[in-house]
């Protein structure tokens, strides 16, 4: 098993592309609208990218493909959403497709988002995403919080102004 199998995010994406094929063979091969073939190409794009994206070596690159893999996630919300406008699909079923793909950006942002590991196996002064944040190795379990561990940041922090 690759590395990235191992990846809630990668499992989910591959279980999104086996969803979105339901859709897709009930829809002409010939003809199809082009928010079909965008759903087709940006539902694979996900899963690529987050495997593309758990070999790199450097943090920067690891980070950059986490990115375009949240970003194909939302282009296919965004067509599912022209789908129902166009009465191609029912909302419950973009709804049902939408959920997966919230858990996918969500779980993405976990993995770049992650501070809890020491190291990351980069390059000295790469250890750290592009917003700052130290980003680990993407195959790494995670561990349960010690009593030595800092408190957790807050999600929302109300107090101080963005970066």
């Amino acid at each position: 098993m690759f590395d990235h199998e191992k990846l809630d995010a990668y499992r989910r994406a591959i279980g999104f592309i086996s969803w979105a094929t339901t859709i897709l063979d009930e829809k002409p091969r010939r003809g199809r609208p082009s928010v079909v073939r965008h759903l087709e190409e940006s539902s694979t794009s996900i899963a690529l990218n987050i495997a593309e994206g758990n070999g790199k070596r450097s943090v920067a690159d690891r980070v950059r493909y986490l990115e375009i893999a949240r970003g194909s996630a939302l282009e296919c919300a965004a067509c599912l959403d022209v789908l129902v406008v166009r009465q191609s699909l029912s909302s419950d079923v973009a709804s049902t497709g939408k959920s997966t793909l919230v858990r996918i950006v969500s779980e993405t942002k976990l993995i770049e988002g992650c501070s809890d590991h020491p190291g990351t196996g980069g390059d000295p002064g790469q250890n750290f995403g592009s917003r700052g944040r130290h980003v680990p190795p993407l195959d790494l379990p995670r561990r349960e919080r010690r009593s030595s561990d800092p408190p957790p940041r807050p999600l929302i922090d109300h107090g101080s102004p963005p970066p």
